[in-house]
């Protein structure tokens, strides 16, 4: 379980193809304090921690986890945002966030807007995914909340310290982005269907 407060943006140090797997290298300041077995969650994807060398570490994702998330589209260098799991006890401050993603969407537009930005961002529909106004959304693992709700886009307003601390700073028009939905919207979501 994750809260979607991200605690640093690693750099990509090395990608290598394993069959169908993709093993990722990550320098952060975080490695040190990690060990293996342990869960972290990258651009809001929750991976193994394989190996640890000083302040670079490694995590696999397999082809269904690359095929469902943009870390496919990753490459030496990119910035992706990192958490380590929640521990108990400990505040809730964004949301109850699974590190599993649902799937991707596209920045269609980014909008300064004296001192914040918003963000839009458009997603395929026909997984029933929804949003809600004022509703919780995860994009890239960063907790947010959604503003201008449609049926498949919405927008999220980021504030200087956000911006800043995580990798929406290299955000343009086309990126593509991991989307975790709101775990009890996509309950309420599964009921209904079932009740129709």
């Amino acid at each position: 379980m994750f809260t979607g407060i991200i605690e640093d943006m690693g750099v990509i140090s090395n990608l290598k193809k394993d069959l169908d797997n993709l093993h990722i290298s990550i320098k952060s300041r975080l490695a040190p304090e990690l060990k293996v077995d342990q869960s972290v969650a990258h651009n809001g994807v929750c991976l193994t921690v394989v190996a640890i060398n000083n302040d670079e570490y490694t995590v696999t994702a397999i082809k269904e986890t690359l095929e469902k998330t943009n870390l496919q589209h990753l490459s030496i260098n990119d910035k992706v945002n990192l958490e380590r799991a929640m521990k108990l006890g400990d505040r809730l401050d964004g949301h109850i966030v699974q590190g599993h993603v649902d799937q991707t969407a596209i920045c269609t537009n980014i909008e300064e807007t004296n001192g914040s930005w918003v963000f839009t961002f458009s997603y395929n529909s026909k997984f029933n995914n929804i949003t809600i106004e004022k509703g919780s959304i995860t994009v890239n693992g960063t907790s947010l909340t959604v503003v201008n709700s449609q049926k498949d886009s919405f927008s999220v307003a980021i504030i200087p310290f956000t911006y800043k601390h995580t990798n929406f700073n290299s955000f343009k028009k086309g990126t593509v982005v991991n989307l975790e939905f709101d775990v009890l919207g996509k309950y309420v979501t599964k009921l209904m269907s079932l009740n129709n």
